[in-house]
Parts: C-alpha cells; sequence; structure tokens
C-alpha cells in the first residue's frame, strides 16, 4: 500500500468551488481499480492563501501513476491550474514498509 499526500495552494475566495470539485473528484476516484480511501484537509488559522491537503491510500503506487495519467484527472487539474490554484500541486508518497 501507498499514501499519497497531494498539496493544493488556492486562490483567496475559491475555497467552496475546489472543495466541491474535491468532493466530485474523491466520490468519482472510490469507482477507480487500486483506490482505498482519499480525504480532504484545509490549513486552519493561517492568515495566508488557503492550502488543503487530500490524503489519498492506494494499493500501489503504480495504481496512483495511472490515476494521474488518466484523461479524467488531466481535466480535472487542467481545469484547477486555469481556475482555481494559485500554485502547481506537489505530491509526496510515503510508502509502507
Amino acid at each position: 500500500m501507498v499514501t499519497i499526500g497531494m498539496n493544493y495552494f488556492v486562490i483567496a475566495g475559491k475555497e467552496k468551488v475546489f472543495e466541491d470539485a474535491c468532493a466530485s473528484v474523491i466520490k468519482a476516484m472510490q469507482e477507480i481499480d487500486g483506490h482505498e480511501q482519499s480525504d480532504l484537509y484545509k490549513r486552519v488559522g493561517s492568515d495566508g492563501e488557503p492550502v488543503y491537503l487530500i490524503v489519498s491510500r492506494w494499493q500501489s503506487e503504480d495504481a496512483f501513476q495511472g490515476f494521474i495519467a488518466s484523461d479524467q484527472f488531466k481535466k480535472v487539474t487542467n481545469w484547477g491550474k486555469e481556475n482555481i490554484l494559485s500554485a502547481r500541486p506537489r505530491h509526496t508518497t510515503y510508502r509502507e514498509d
């Protein structure tokens, strides 16, 4: 199993749009082979730009890589880059031994 931390930096005022989009994507991810669970978290207590973290568990890193190579993921990320995100997302992989 592998856990992916996906950090997103959102344009101020776009939080609700981002959260709604994430909810839709996470729901769709439940149907993807190899996906186990994803949860969305928001940084609190900061005056800076809104920052979110999606923690996503996958059966393997290959399953996650297949997802991010999909047309579905590319459509969502292109939409986010143009309308919602203030910076490029950063992903971190956590492997279980």
